[in-house]
């Protein structure tokens, strides 16, 4: 069985990466995914999915270092859960769960937030699973 999900979208905070015990890094961030319409009545739709990344070994140091709050990234990876949520006036939500296996840029060169990856191309995220961005996953 295969499953992949492609994802482009806004980075809605900037990442945090931990270790895992035996010393792996993780980054973890929040990725808004919109979808724009227009309604039988006319009147313009918009929906925003939000996805829960994470990305591992030496994709997880690029992209916490790189990549900061409204970025907008594609991500390549499969989902791991979704999880149901309840939000404080009793909405349904879900929190999806998704892990990366590659991370890249979809903004111009020079547009991140403070000149953070100025002088980078888009291909210094291409850290992808093969490059061990998964290898030492203890689960």
């Amino acid at each position: 069985m295969y499953q992949q999900l492609i994802l482009i979208g806004h980075l809605g905070g900037n990442p945090e990466m931990r270790f895992t015990a035996s010393g792996v890094p993780v980054t973890n961030f929040r990725l808004a995914v919109n979808r724009r319409w227009t309604g039988a009545d006319g009147q313009a739709q918009e929906k925003t999915t939000w996805f829960q990344v994470s990305s591992w070994n030496r994709q997880a140091e690029f992209v916490n270092q790189y990549l900061t709050k409204g970025q907008r990234v594609m991500v390549v990876g499969e989902v791991e859960a979704a999880r149901p949520w309840t939000d404080r006036n009793g909405n349904l939500g879900a929190s999806i769960e998704v892990t990366a296996r590659e991370v890249r840029f979809m903004d111009s060169r020079n547009s991140g937030e403070n000149g953070k990856h100025e002088g980078h191309g888009e291909d210094l995220m291409a850290a992808t699973e093969a490059d061990g961005a998964k290898s030492s996953v203890p689960f």
